[in-house]
């Protein structure tokens, strides 16, 4: 987006590398977290920053990417990988984040990379989770338009209630809908187009598959 400092972090989850992926972040800098740096080969980056404890990186990538400035923490610290990458980042000047491989794996790493993404999201800066077949997106109250391509499936999962919910673009449209936490109302949707989403207060996470990843 104009005007905006995009980072691509490089998490150790799956990875499926489409040309979405790469137009998505395209022109972006790159840090690594730990064994996300596996993933800079094939989607042809060479990051600027590798931060982590390095307890799964592996030889092998040490060895090849042993020119990259590294930000070395230890086992013990008070944050995963990922989140130290995100902060700096933030301190770096980035106000857009894209999470890569950030998504299935460990259900509480992934959990947690949700959570991040709405506290940043919070905090203004705009934020994708990513694994190249699976987006999830943090909304905090206000209006969004995505694009997936037509038949892409899209749950919105509520982190807290959520009123005045709107919602176009798919085969289930909802208008002015309340939501309670925990609910599974909203899941497995499917896109019929550009989708059109808003709602009034509270938070959650759109999860798609789309089918527009070329």
């Amino acid at each position: 987006m104009a005007g905006m400092s995009r980072f691509a972090i490089l998490l150790g989850g799956g990875l499926a590398v489409t040309p979405r992926l790469r137009r998505q972040i395209a022109g972006a800098r790159v840090i690594a977290a730990d064994s996300g740096m596996k993933h800079a080969r094939a989607l042809g980056l060479v990051p600027e920053l590798w931060v982590g404890d390095f307890d799964s990186s592996g030889s092998e990538l040490m060895r090849d990417y042993a020119p990259v400035p590294r930000q070395t923490h230890s086992a013990d610290k008070d944050a995963t990988d990922g989140e130290i990458a995100v902060r700096e980042a933030l301190r770096l000047g980035a106000s857009e984040i894209i999470l890569i491989g950030g998504l299935g794996g460990q259900s509480d790493h992934a959990t947690a990379h949700l959570g991040l993404a709405l506290h940043l999201a919070r905090s203004g800066n705009t934020c994708l989770i990513s694994n190249g077949t699976e987006e999830a997106y943090p909304l905090i109250a206000g209006s969004y338009e995505f694009d997936f391509g037509p038949q892409s499936r899209l749950s919105i999962v509520p982190w807290s209630d959520i009123t005045g919910l709107n919602l176009t673009g798919v085969k289930w449209p909802l208008k002015d809908k309340a939501l309670t936490l925990g609910t599974s109302f909203t899941m497995s949707n499917v896109a019929l187009g550009p989708v059109n989403l808003s709602f009034i207060s509270g938070i959650a996470i759109a999860i798609a598959y789309p089918t527009k990843i070329d």
